[in-house]
């Protein structure tokens, strides 16, 4: 059994490798095979004879772009001679790393599939206080324009008021200096 400290680092571990595609939060088969302990042939191969245990929502195979994206940005490719795969990789979403753990039916990869559970769980609970943080700023940045808009109708009334003090009176009929008589 691991202590806590390795199982948060586990975690951690685990969690940096899963990505999201196609909308999803999934693992790469070479990366589930690695954390299982089994060569990635091996896994692909258990997942071929269990095809009915692997629905489109639990794996799916990624496409070339998808593939050549994930290619650059990790940098996955090994040099030398064999080291190219010959067929695209398959991804894992969190139910269909649980099934490919229960048929490797291995001490290992059921013992890795708890962390592996609790990385998505963890991902999952990140992922809903960003949401809620951004509901957050959404609702602060509503109040905050509400009164802006209050105060710029102050301000204008403001103005209002001064430019009227500030515009000269109406020009007023003066009355003539001296003696007037009313005709005129």
């Amino acid at each position: 059994m691991m202590s806590a400290n390795a199982t948060v680092v586990a975690v951690d571990a685990i969690a940096s490798r899963i990505l999201t595609l196609r909308g999803q939060r999934v693992i790469v088969d070479t990366d589930l095979a690695t954390l299982y302990g089994v060569p990635t042939k091996r896994l692909n191969e258990q997942v071929r004879r269990n095809a009915e245990r692997f629905p489109a929502d639990f794996m799916f195979a990624l496409s070339q772009e998808e593939w050549d994206a994930l290619r650059s940005q990790s940098a996955t490719l090994k040099t030398g001679r064999g080291q190219h795969r010959k067929y695209l990789p398959y991804a894992f979403t969190e139910h269909g790393a649980i099934m490919a753990a229960t048929v490797l039916n291995s001490p290992r990869a059921v013992e890795v599939s708890i962390y592996v559970v609790r990385a998505f769980v963890q991902l999952r609970e990140l992922l809903a206080g960003h949401k809620e943080l951004a509901k957050r700023l959404n609702e602060l940045e509503t109040r905050m324009e509400r009164k802006l808009m209050t105060q710029d109708q102050a301000i204008a009334g403001i103005l209002n008021a001064i430019r009227q003090l500030m515009a000269p009176p109406p020009a007023q009929k003066k009355r003539p200096i001296g003696f007037v008589t009313g005709e005129k």
